[in-house]
């Protein structure tokens, strides 16, 4: 997570990546929509599991990483500027 100017930058940390090995889809939030902390971020279908990802902060989701539609795969790097999920404001 990173937060900048009361929005956040929510992805996943090498140890969620190790836990769930490749990720092969995932189903992203909706822009505009509101979560709740705890409420499920992401769905994903990996190598060792299929899950939901709870989000850690609540607010309002104002963009998602549109790239991660068509590469889900991109999940699996740590180079954060490629592998973010969702921006979200609080």
């Amino acid at each position: 997570m990173n937060e900048v100017d009361g929005v956040t930058t929510i992805g996943l940390s090498q140890t969620g990546r190790d836990e769930f090995g490749n990720i092969s889809f995932a189903t992203l939030p909706k822009v505009d929509s509101t979560l709740a902390e705890g409420d499920t971020l992401l769905n994903i279908e990996a190598d060792k599991a299929v899950s939901d990802l709870a989000t850690p902060i609540a607010g309002k989701v104002i963009e998602i990483n549109q790239e991660l539609k068509a590469n889900p795969d991109l999940l699996n790097s740590d180079d954060q500027g490629i592998s973010w999920i969702a921006k979200i404001k609080a």
